[in-house]
């Protein structure tokens, strides 16, 4: 099952984002295929305000326990993550 994990930033978090995302993108690509694709929010003037996984899992809990992994979530970028369930209709490039 696909989840999408959508992360909001702390709007106190400075420079914490810059500052962890080597260590972020080293994990996201660990996943492997596990990670479906991943990219930040942005705010008016192009800022990240967050981010949004999509990743494949077993159930809701499996996915949450790998955005508690991820670095960003380890330093405490994140506000709040929620996951959700979701399908990929269009685009999908394996054909699902």
């Amino acid at each position: 099952m696909l989840y999408a994990l959508i992360c909001d930033d702390r709007p106190d978090a400075g420079t914490l984002r810059a500052d962890t995302r080597p260590a972020h993108l080293e994990h996201l690509k660990a996943l492997g295929t596990t990670l479906k694709f991943a990219g930040p929010f942005l705010d008016a003037d192009g800022k990240p305000t967050g981010s949004l996984l999509v990743v494949e899992a077993e159930s809701e809990e499996a996915a949450r326990a790998l955005a508690t992994r991820d670095p960003y979530a380890v330093a405490g970028l994140f506000s709040g993550v929620t996951a959700r369930r979701w399908n990929w209709t269009v685009n999908n490039p394996e054909g699902n």
